[in-house]
């Protein structure tokens, strides 16, 4: 009973310990997505992203039509299936 008792308290100080470790990952990971400068570049930059993104697309037409094709049929299965989650058949 002893070993069991020393067994679990070393897993709960184990536990402690890597939800602490996982609270400073994820302020530390915070810094680098979602901040307020990614959103501040973005809407700087609105026209250049828009003008990248169209360049992309007619290169992607060019080079690989049958790629784009692709994409756009994901988009549709996409657009479908959340058309179908959001209806309500409860009526």
């Amino acid at each position: 009973m002893d070993f069991r008792e020393r067994t679990v308290e070393s897993l709960l100080i184990e536990i402690e310990e890597l939800k602490l470790t996982i609270k400073d990952l994820q302020e530390h990971l915070s810094k680098y997505t979602n901040s307020d400068r990614h959103k501040r570049y973005y809407q700087k930059n609105k026209e250049r992203i828009k003008q990248n993104s169209l360049r992309y697309i007619e290169k992607l037409k060019q080079e690989n039509p049958s790629k784009l094709k692709e994409y756009r049929h994901n988009a549709y299965i996409k657009r479908k299936e959340m058309q179908y989650n959001n209806t309500d058949y409860a009526s």
